[in-house]
């Protein structure tokens, strides 16, 4: 004759003891239950902030850790717009240009893909990758067209956690960022993303910062940190830029402007031209700046070594 199954209470008694031994297993899953219930979690995204800024001074998480979360919980809530590169600085090539010119933009800028137009600026017809370039020097008779990748369009709204997804699931790494008008606003990058999460992400480009944040670039002009000290600027470029008010050239420029620059965008100081090149956490990491027209003799021969 075969086994009965086991009654209710039997199994009741099983699924205890089960629960018991996992108790056992966990000391402290009990006590974790029992501090939820005293103490809720945070019910806003502040509270969230807060009790992860008190879980790095407890030494919990680690500070690296705390800013990756908060970059994840900030991301949330940002758009494409906050960290696009406007269209009036974004790096186009011509597809009525020859190779040489294709080129030698490619080599000065040192992007890895650039946004094709026809005619007109905003006629965006595709993406070209850098590497890709190499390929008309070995068969000058490929036509450029048949090169170029499909663009892919998100509109300014579109959310930096879903256009990370995305860029995740369709292995696209640029988008064009277009206005409620149709019209090209912009460009962003899936390292423009990451960086809102991770931080900057430095490259080969930053390995060999000079000592003072100051170098110069292969076009002429100059790469600043934004935390270098404006005492440094003037010694560098032979300027008098005013040092009553802020210590950093990041200072000086938001005080300019009215408010913290955004990436891409320009003022002019002092015979010098400032471009933002890199903003990180509300502050400005680097400037690219190049002497203005008339600015000249306002340097009076404060070239960099």
């Amino acid at each position: 004759m075969s086994d009965t199954a086991p009654s209710r209470p039997a199994r009741a008694a099983n699924s205890h003891a089960r629960a018991a031994r996992a108790e056992r297993r966990n000391p402290r899953s009990l006590f974790e239950r029992l501090v939820e219930l005293i103490s809720p979690g945070p019910d806003s995204k502040a509270e969230l902030l807060a009790t992860l800024a008190a879980a790095e001074d407890r030494e919990l998480i680690e500070p690296e850790s705390r800013l990756m979360l908060e970059g994840v919980l900030k991301m949330a809530d940002m758009t494409a717009g906050d960290v696009m590169v406007p269209t009036p600085h974004m790096d186009l090539l011509d597809i009525a240009a020859d190779y040489d010119e294709l080129l030698g933009l490619v080599i000065d800028t040192a992007h890895s893909r650039f946004p094709v137009y026809e005619g007109e600026r905003d006629n965006v017809i595709g993406i070209l990758m850098a590497k890709d370039l190499l390929k008309l020097q070995r068969a000058p008779e490929l036509n450029l067209r048949t090169l170029l990748r499909p663009a892919v369009f998100v509109p300014e709204s579109k959310r930096l956690n879903e256009l990370l997804r995305d860029f995740r699931s369709n292995r696209n790494h640029l988008a064009l960022v277009i206005d409620e008008f149709g019209s090209t606003a912009g460009l962003i990058t899936i390292e423009d993303v990451l960086e809102e999460i991770v931080g900057e992400i430095e490259d080969e480009f930053d390995e060999q910062e000079q000592e003072n944040g100051i170098y110069t670039l292969a076009d002429g002009s100059h790469r600043v940190a934004g935390d270098v000290a404006i005492t440094a600027v003037n010694e560098a470029f032979g300027t008098r830029l005013s040092e009553a008010d802020f210590e950093t050239i990041g200072g000086l420029v938001a005080q300019e402007l009215g408010r913290v620059p955004r990436r891409g965008e320009a003022v002019e100081i002092g015979g010098l031209r400032f471009v933002v090149m890199i903003t990180r956490g509300g502050a400005v990491r680097w400037f690219r700046v190049s002497r203005l027209a008339g600015g000249a003799q306002a340097a009076a021969d404060g070239d960099l070594d």
